[in-house]
């Protein structure tokens, strides 16, 4: 009896167990507690390589060449390298750029080209003489390319083959700032010698916050901005990035986006380094080569971004789809109508689905998903996370016709409810010297800043980004600010509305951006969608396409404009570019290429081409949306 007794009493308590957990999610807290840079393991690890004087991502690689040199490093094009081989390849790039560049201690050095072995290879090797990367956009060209270089300041930037075409296009004014062009590849590699050790006062920083390198932000809004790359951002990114993501010698991550990017560089290239796993690298993304070098490298984890999964799913379907050795998928910016026809069509356990940004401070979210309950979410925030972090984070309420801040009658920022879209903000510490994000750009800085906002003297960070939490904890991007347009006295979000109009059967891919409307308040949601190969405009169900939106999205947030056309523009990221299709608007005048437009009259129930007598009628009030 006695033993029955407390069967069931263990029972009943491993029951309880698991309801607490289930309701206030203290495993998944748990997990994710290890990985705040205030943990004191992470701080301890930061600390240790401090005292050691070993900071540097390339004092990883040198550890894991000279303790396991014989692991591999990197796979690329069918060629690959061990730990040991590319070691040896990055001491005498080393050698070059001290000897035959004359690289100083702390000096910036642009990296201007495509994905490759050599891209790596000097970043690392600007690493160990204590030089700094900038690393630029390679698909920048004239005024954008010639601002970055200016930003950064650097006397040279060394470019590949794949990237003459673009830098040449600044070539005189690179000579007017007295810039100097290398070009880099294989050939200049392997023509290399000399094996020289580098001097060890060349890799001992002046302190945590020395800049190691510069990012760019996408420059989707303008000019990109040049982020700081602290060697404790970079360290302890890595460090965190390879605890998480639990990687060890035999995980394969392949990815093709990127290395100028952070995506690439802080979420593969370095955790990988510290895990001592191998990097698959493609030279970028192709339909044509992405499944076979995934299958052909047995890679193991997939890296993506924005848009990249939904051009895979859109593909034609093939018998060879689950033929892979992926268990995860991981990246940040997968749409929910991507999630699981991706998840099931490659017969991929996880979608692991990050939130960050290039000048985040760091602040994050992370979502391991392998089953319903997290599904679409950025993240899941349980009582731990409440208790320990949950004060220093807020979304609060923004106008979405100003852009600016809700405010109550104290002049506080109103914080929004459960489920209800807010801008997440972060506390940041005041007792030390404020972080700077962006390099040389202050006004930038405090642009981000929220200072006074909940009381004297405190001061918030301002991720940019609508983010929403349901009463289960679970936390779901909504959009970039200036991606949520108001119309009809409501907020309309432009990934929403996107995701329901890219499920229309016609229709492959869509673009949704707020425009102006003659006579009318607010904003009127306009989707540039891409027709399916073989349909034409003229083929189209608009009243099916109508009725499609209509019965998924309230009347607000139906699309008034359609505008087909041929090409949906995007970044080198794979992020939307929203600006040409916004500032063309609806007026047929503007709208270029061979593009058409329709609308949904007030009332409709299709669309109807939509002709310059349509635009006159909004303007004079005969008409309306």
């Amino acid at each position: 009896m006695a033993a029955s007794s407390a069967l069931v009493g263990a029972t009943a308590l491993t029951a309880a167990a698991a309801y607490v957990n289930a309701k206030y999610h203290i495993a998944s807290d748990l997990a994710l507690a290890p990985l705040s840079p205030t943990h004191r393991s992470v701080v301890k690890f930061i600390e240790t390589r401090a005292k050691e004087q070993r900071l540097f991502t390339f004092h990883i690689f040198e550890e894991q060449a000279r303790n396991h040199g014989d692991r591999l490093f990197l796979i690329f094009e069918g060629k690959s390298w061990t730990y040991k081989q590319f070691y040896d390849r990055i001491i005498k790039a080393a050698n070059w750029l001290l000897n035959d560049l004359n690289v100083q201690k702390d000096e910036v050095v642009a990296i201007y080209g495509v994905n490759t072995p050599e891209y790596i290879l000097l970043w690392m090797a600007l690493e160990c003489i204590g030089g700094a990367p900038s690393f630029l956009n390679c698909n920048l060209t004239g005024h954008g390319l010639l601002h970055c270089v200016k930003l950064c300041g650097t006397r040279y930037v060394l470019y590949d083959s794949e990237s003459y075409r673009n830098i040449n296009t600044c070539a005189k004014d690179f000579d007017d700032i007295k810039v100097t062009l290398h070009l880099y590849g294989p050939q200049l590699i392997d023509s290399l010698k000399i094996m020289a050790p580098v001097p060890k006062e060349r890799q001992i920083p002046g302190s945590l916050n020395d800049i190691r390198g510069l990012l760019y932000t996408s420059g989707t809004t303008g000019l990109p901005k040049a982020t700081r790359v602290t060697v404790q951002r970079e360290l302890m990114t890595g460090y965190i990035m390879a605890r998480y993501l639990k990687l060890k010698p035999g995980e394969r991550m392949f990815t093709c986006l990127p290395l100028y990017h952070g995506t690439g560089h802080g979420l593969c290239v370095t955790p990988s380094i510290h895990g001592g796993s191998t990097i698959v690298l493609s030279r970028k993304f192709s339909h044509k080569t992405f499944w076979p070098e995934v299958r052909e490298s047995k890679a193991t984890i997939l890296q993506y971004v924005g848009e990249l999964c939904r051009y895979l799913v859109n593909a034609p379907p093939s018998p060879l789809d689950c033929q892979n050795s992926v268990k995860m998928a991981w990246g940040n910016g997968m749409r929910p109508d991507v999630w699981e026809p991706f998840r099931q069509r490659f017969g991929i356990e996880t979608i692991n689905e990050l939130y960050a940004a290039t000048d985040s401070l760091g602040k994050s979210s992370l979502n391991a998903n392998r089953g319903e309950f997290s599904r679409y979410a950025v993240g899941v925030r349980g009582l731990i996370f409440k208790l320990m972090a949950g004060s220093g984070v807020k979304r609060i309420k923004i106008d979405m016709d100003t852009q600016e801040i809700i405010k109550d009658e104290a002049g506080r920022p109103v914080v929004v409810g459960v489920n209800e879209p807010g801008e997440e903000i972060y506390r940041m510490d005041t007792s030390t010297p404020l972080q700077e994000v962006y390099h040389q750009n202050k006004e930038a800085m405090e642009k981000r800043l929220l200072r006074d906002a909940f009381k004297r003297g405190d001061v918030w960070y301002r991720s940019g980004d609508l983010l929403r939490q349901d009463k289960d904890g679970r936390v779901y991007f909504v959009d970039r600010l200036g991606d949520t347009f108001r119309w009809r006295s409501e907020n309309v979000s432009t990934n929403e509305v996107s995701d329901i109009v890219g499920t229309f059967s016609q229709i492959d891919e869509s673009n949704v951006v707020g425009v102006e409307v003659p006579k009318a308040d607010g904003r009127c949601g306009l989707a540039a969608v891409v027709l399916k190969p073989g349909v034409t405009a003229d083929k189209v169900d608009f009243r099916g396409l109508a009725q499609h939106c209509l019965t998924q999205l309230p009347r607000y947030a139906v699309p008034g404009f359609i505008r087909v056309t041929k090409l949906i523009e995007y970044t080198g990221t794979f992020k939307i570019q929203k600006g040409k299709i916004r500032r063309e608007g609806i007026d047929p005048a503007k709208v270029t290429g061979d593009d058409v437009m329709y609308w949904l009259p007030y009332e409709g129930d299709t669309y109807i081409p939509f002709r310059n007598e349509d635009y006159e009628a909004l303007k004079t009030g005969k008409a309306r949306i």
